[in-house]
């Protein structure tokens, strides 16, 4: 199966991930178990594809919760095809909520950041919510995440209001949504051949560049020594941290774009 070749032996046991063309879905739960959770469902589309890995990875039992990191087009695209197979609860931070129960669509993109043929067709992409209320609810205030424990989930705006990104302590594996990416989310070209790197999150639906930059210092801060991101390969070790230094330390200059809708908003 496809999904096998984004498994990376060096990542926990107890997590593998699927790329849904340009996005990864994360899952978290050891093989044996039948207790897993998804994090994010992709793009749309991908529900068959996901169930297939699922089942192959973890048997008929359906996953305990899907956890979203937010609610972009990329990351929820085939939340609502899952749902038709699977009963199971959702979470989000309540910033979220709006985006995710009918009340509210993200802020237009701006194709004039980043380079690349995906800014440049930004425009076209998904903007509007979606409705599933009464399967969503809010992440617990106190940072744990319901059916993962030894997770807690940290709040990392700035690429949404209340994107989140997941961290274990025991082993300091971090799934980080879209508050990094390892791939230059931008770039058609370098989603295809996954060249990895650390990046800055998409930019062309980044609304808050300051709050970017705090949500990394954050994350670097914990010195994770795995992550999965939202786009582009697992990163494991030294080289993770590294990256992760670097983009915390000159983000300014390499991450901010010089000039944008949402840039230097808040000067």
């Amino acid at each position: 199966m496809k999904w096998r070749e984004a498994w990376m032996e060096d990542l926990p046991a107890d997590i593998t991930y699927l790329r849904t063309a340009i996005a990864n879905v994360v899952l978290v739960g050891d093989q044996s178990s039948k207790d897993w959770v998804l994090v994010d469902t992709g793009i749309k589309g991908y529900a068959d594809k996901i169930l297939e890995a699922a089942k192959e990875r973890f048997g008929p039992a359906p996953p305990k919760a899907i956890i979203l990191t937010h609610g972009h087009f990329d990351h929820i695209g085939s939340l609502e095809g899952l749902l038709e197979s699977w009963n199971v609860p959702v979470y989000a931070h309540e910033r979220e909520l709006p985006f995710l129960t009918g009340k509210d669509d993200y802020p237009e993109p701006d194709p004039t950041v980043g380079g690349g043929l995906l800014s440049r067709i930004s425009p076209l992409f998904p903007r509007s919510g979606i409705d599933i209320s009464g399967r969503v609810h809010a992440l617990p205030a106190d940072g744990s995440i319901p059916r993962m424990p030894g997770w807690r989930w940290i709040p990392t705006p700035g690429h949404t209001q209340g994107h989140i990104s997941l961290f274990r302590e025991s082993d300091r594996a971090l799934i980080a949504g879209d508050a990094f990416t390892s791939v230059k989310e931008e770039s058609l070209i370098a989603n295809l051949t996954q060249e990895e790197d650390i990046h800055r999150p998409p930019a062309y639906f980044t609304t808050d560049w300051d709050a970017a930059w705090e949500s990394v210092k954050k994350l670097e801060a914990l010195k994770p020594l795995y992550a999965v991101t939202g786009h582009g390969p697992a990163m494991a070790g030294q080289e993770l941290q590294t990256s992760l230094a670097r983009l915390a330390r000159d983000f300014e200059t390499i991450a901010i774009p010089e000039h944008g809708r949402y840039v230097h908003q808040n000067d």
